[in-house]
């Protein structure tokens, strides 16, 4: 088997190309998360105007889009952000790459440093459907480099 052949039986394995499906900030800790559709990320900060950015290991956070379509069929009535993510992916299962997976969306670089959190107690989420994805499936990342990222932009996996 030659090195292509290799690299595309891992490749199958796993996505290494999604979609960006929402861009959510928060003006303050403590609320939920808006769908703004698009926003500047900024090198070693996070995104523009975010409450959790900051210089830190969870400048951004990510979520699949496949785990809040699961979550919703559950019955939860919840919107783009609700779980505090940044950035919601269609085509990915974040919780399986590794700590150091680099990420790329447009001119933005993103390295992946902690997979999922504990939950602050008194979660609005909790509290209203009994249950919280994001700190079982949500993951977060470093700015490595800043730009812009929208819904519908391609979103992949430059480094495992």
């Amino acid at each position: 088997m030659s090195d292509l052949d290799t690299d595309i039986s891992i490749n199958a394995e796993r996505n290494d190309m999604g979609i960006v499906k929402a861009v959510c900030i928060s003006k303050e800790k403590g609320t939920a998360k808006i769908n703004i559709g698009q926003c500047e990320v900024i090198e070693n900060y996070g995104l523009k105007d975010d409450a959790h950015a900051g210089n830190w290991h969870r400048q951004v956070s990510l979520l699949s889009y496949e785990k809040v379509e699961e979550f919703r069929k559950r019955g939860a009535d919840v919107e783009d952000g609700a779980f505090g993510e940044n950035i919601l992916v269609e085509g990915f299962d974040f919780k399986t790459f590794p700590v150091g997976t680099i990420f790329e969306c447009n001119d933005v670089v993103l390295e992946l440093t902690q997979i999922g959190k504990q939950c602050h107690s008194g979660c609005a989420i909790y509290k209203q459907v009994g249950d919280c994805i994001m700190p079982r499936e949500g993951v977060f990342t470093k700015v490595l480099h800043g730009g812009i990222i929208k819904v519908g932009d391609e979103f992949s996996v430059r480094e495992v």
